[in-house]
């Protein structure tokens, strides 16, 4: 199986310097750990987003196994007094004292799209300095208040509650929970917008928080992009071809919901079917970037070159430097001519 990490790699090399880098520097020293002893001695730690004066943002979860949490940065060290917690949605807002740190700017999760690059910004694996990973909108799912995300930027253990940012360095997302398998990691943000409620909860000073969050729902409880995520890392591909096909009859409207329905089906050689998906998600979303190489390399397998080329002409209009990545994703010369 030909994967389009690589492609999508190149793309966003093409459009690096589409970025605002003051902006980003800013996002970057906005981000600062989390810290507290466990109940046995050990220590916890996560990520959190300064959001306002003595403010920090955070994942609930990260405040499950401590009493007496900090916020630290570097060797400095800013005591937590109190906390305004929504374990279901997973967010917490803590408050502290005499902490310095600039509050970043806000965007809006409503005013992204599938395929614009972003970055995320956490403290990974509890290193002292921030770490960033580049990548891109994979999916937007609609929930009462924003969107939740999906990304390619990677985050790892330590950075849950960290910062996802547009190129412009406005915050659009919490780094929240992910999905683990040999097919690699499936990254979910909440969305920003969930700070404005969260923002009017009162304050307690008891810790540890307590509650199961949205994504700790029982697996058939959860949301089909939530559900498809597990077995699509996993490799499971009678496993996503299920859920999916379950999602498709939920929601016909949903672009992703094909395009997952395609994935499993290319996947176990079902090139027909997997065609029909992959043609159902691009009616839905013409700039549905990875289901037009998909329905590609489908067309290839099949040997229909006249679709290879149309679906080219598609890209030639949609961006003319995705032709190459194309070219190149199938692995055939020019105008994709064997």
């Amino acid at each position: 199986m030909k994967y389009l990490l690589l492609a999508y790699l190149l793309i966003s090399s093409a459009v690096a310097n589409a970025y605002n880098q003051q902006a980003l520097v800013e996002a970057y020293f906005s981000v600062v750990m989390i810290r507290g002893y466990n109940l046995d001695g050990g220590m916890a730690y996560g990520s959190g987003v300064v959001v306002g004066d003595n403010t920090v943002v955070t994942n609930c979860h990260v405040l499950r196994a401590t009493k007496q949490p900090w916020v630290s940065r570097g060797e400095d060290s800013y005591p937590i007094t109190e906390v305004r917690a929504d374990a279901w949605h997973d967010l917490c807002m803590v408050t502290t004292h005499n902490m310095p740190f600039k509050p970043v700017l806000r965007g809006h999760s409503g005013d992204l799209a599938r395929g614009q690059e972003i970055t995320a910004i956490g403290h990974s694996n509890g290193v002292p300095a921030p770490i960033t990973s580049v990548g891109e909108i994979q999916g937007l799912y609609p929930t009462p208040g924003g969107n939740m995300i999906r990304s390619s930027a990677k985050f790892l253990m330590g950075a849950s509650g960290s910062g996802l940012f547009d190129m412009e360095g406005r915050l659009v997302g919490i780094n929240t929970f992910k999905t683990a398998g040999s097919g690699g990691s499936v990254h979910f943000a909440l969305p920003v917008e969930w700070l404005d409620t969260l923002e009017k909860m009162p304050a307690s000073t008891e810790f540890p928080v307590r509650g199961k969050a949205l994504w700790e729902e029982d697996e058939d409880k959860k949301p089909f992009y939530m559900r498809a995520a597990v077995p699509e890392s996993r490799q499971d591909w009678p496993a996503l071809q299920k859920v999916s096909q379950l999602w498709t009859v939920q929601d016909p409207n949903s672009a992703d919901a094909w395009f997952s329905l395609g994935l499993a089906l290319l996947s176990l050689k079902q090139l027909e079917p997997a065609a029909s998906a992959f043609d159902k998600a691009v009616n839905l979303d013409k700039q549905f970037i990875e289901a037009w190489f998909r329905r590609g390399d489908v067309a290839q397998q099949q040997g229909d070159q006249k679709m290879v080329q149309q679906i080219e002409t598609q890209l030639q209009q949609i961006d003319p430097t995705l032709v190459p990545i194309y070219q190149a994703y199938l692995g055939c010369d020019q105008h994709c001519q064997k």
